[in-house]
């Protein structure tokens, strides 16, 4: 995808950015000119870029701590924090019933905790900057449900309000803190959250389901100066099937 937005000079942390749409998002946002830091319990797969503009910490985002010296060694890199991206997260496919509570609150940790502990690390610098833009991923889930998603859906049902809050809370410094449903999507993680074919053609079916790629424009669009909104959610469900796509092209 050619980049449409210009992020030189600018420095993003990308949770959960080893895979999926965070490393779409790392290459794009590198394409762009930004240096793009990933935070990721996973290695980085290969992508094929030679400027350095694509870094790796092993972070487990549910480990303040840990949050908090990363953050603190971007800063002492980079002197910057333009954009925080809180993408990490798992998604567990168990009946509640039969949900043990370390799985229950593992969930929690990383999906909602993690979001909150990388917030409070980066916002500190971004408030001396007086600049900055947090994206949190919500989910269609947490509005609608689905069986054997309780936990999930949970931890993403706080995501919204937890970022209205903070946007509040830093409006005035000039950050602005986002949410974006990104849609069905076809990583790694949704194919394990629907290993059945049947399961994959009920959302080709209802919704369509993108790639990585078509999450990159909004994700560029919210960490640019272009967006000018805070405490607002970018909804990209009930996408067009690339089939669609290619069948309507031209009319």
């Amino acid at each position: 995808m050619r980049a449409k937005f210009d992020a030189t000079g600018e420095v993003a942390i990308i949770t959960g950015g080893a895979s999926g749409i965070g490393a779409e998002l790392a290459r794009g946002y590198a394409a762009a000119g930004g240096t793009a830091v990933v935070f990721d319990v996973d290695s980085l797969p290969d992508m094929d870029l030679d400027s350095g503009r694509v870094l790796h910490f092993s972070v487990d985002v549910s480990d303040r701590a840990a949050v908090v010296t990363a953050v603190a060694h971007v800063v002492d890199t980079f002197g910057r924090i333009d954009g925080l991206i809180a993408g990490a997260a798992i998604q567990p496919r168990v009946d509640l019933v039969e949900t043990p509570a370390e799985l229950w609150e593992r969930t929690i940790a990383v999906n909602l905790n993690g979001v909150v502990w990388a917030c409070q690390a980066v916002v500190p610098q971004m408030l001396t900057q007086r600049s900055g833009a947090i994206v949190a991923y919500s989910s269609g889930l947490a509005r609608f449900g689905r069986g054997q998603a309780a936990a999930y859906a949970a931890s993403k049902g706080a995501i919204e309000p937890f970022v209205k809050s903070l946007a509040a809370e830093v409006a005035e410094a000039g950050i602005r803190v986002n949410v974006i449903y990104p849609g069905v999507i076809d990583t790694e993680q949704f194919q394990r959250a629907n290993p059945t074919g049947s399961e994959r053609e009920h959302w080709q079916r209802t919704t369509g389901i993108g790639t990585p790629a078509d999450v990159l424009g909004p994700l560029l669009f919210l960490l640019s100066d272009a967006a000018t909104m805070s405490g607002s959610t970018l909804t990209r469900d009930r996408a067009y099937p690339q089939t669609m796509r290619e069948s309507t092209d031209g009319e």
